[in-house]
């Protein structure tokens, strides 16, 4: 039954190749991607199609259906994957972390599919069990660079609602001067989510750090900063 479903996805992926989009995919990549060549959108749809069929399964039968999808290396079903684990949220306990963090480190290679299990399965987990901030934490040590990035961009949605502020800068402290732009962006990207609801206390943390924080991260935390703030936080101090 697994194998089956797993033909399904596989084979409607198949029939929905674009030419055009398996064309141009490639160049938002620098890291060479494996994928089919299907529009997001149409992937999104398949997903749902799909899940609808093996909703009445057990968390773990469909986790376990998603982590052969991460083993294919297709980027598209990564996104099948993504989606399919989300759909559980409401199902999510704390030992299922391990999981998320085994994903991230052994099938992620790209930062479209980091991205996406982050923003939606991993962040929604974290603010589910708060605790496991101090395993992010953890992840900025790693030798990984999709772990470090993973590190920052869980808490994407969380920033935007106000949440986690105190974590968001110790986690943007501990990548501050991570030489992977990959990672400057998904900390700055963090940043600068983290800024809608507390402008002013990102604007300091950016004023206190630019001297020496990556041009890269900067730009993306203050991007959404007024241009009074940007300017100052774009000059260097002597």
């Amino acid at each position: 039954m697994v194998n089956d479903i797993l033909f399904q996805v596989r084979n409607a992926l198949k029939e929905n190749v674009d030419e055009r989009t398996k064309a141009s995919s490639q160049k938002f990549f620098k890291e060479e991607i494996k994928n089919y060549g299907v529009k997001t959108a149409t992937v999104t749809q398949i997903s749902k199609t799909y899940f609808k069929r093996i909703e009445s399964r057990s968390k773990s039968e469909i986790f376990e259906l998603c982590e052969e999808l991460w083993r294919s290396g297709y980027i598209e079903e990564t996104f099948v994957a993504c989606h399919w684990s989300y759909n559980l949220r409401k199902l999510y306990e704390p030992s299922d972390f391990r999981i998320f963090e085994k994903w991230i480190h052994h099938y992620v290679d790209n930062w479209a599919s980091c991205d996406t299990l982050c923003n939606h399965t991993v962040g929604t987990f974290i603010v589910q069990y708060p605790e496991h901030l101090e395993n992010l934490k953890a992840f900025t040590a790693s030798e990984n660079r999709w772990m470090r990035r993973a590190a920052a961009v869980t808490l994407i949605v969380p920033a935007r609602k106000g949440k986690f502020l105190k974590e968001i800068l110790e986690l943007a402290n501990l990548l501050l001067l991570d030489q992977d732009d990959l990672v400057q962006k998904g900390y700055g990207w963090m940043l600068k989510s983290a800024s809608e609801a507390h402008q002013q206390e990102i604007f300091d943390f950016v004023m206190s750090k630019k001297n020496v924080m990556p041009r890269t991260a900067l730009r993306y935390a203050i991007e959404k900063m007024p241009k009074e703030m940007k300017a100052l936080a774009m000059v260097k101090d002597k």
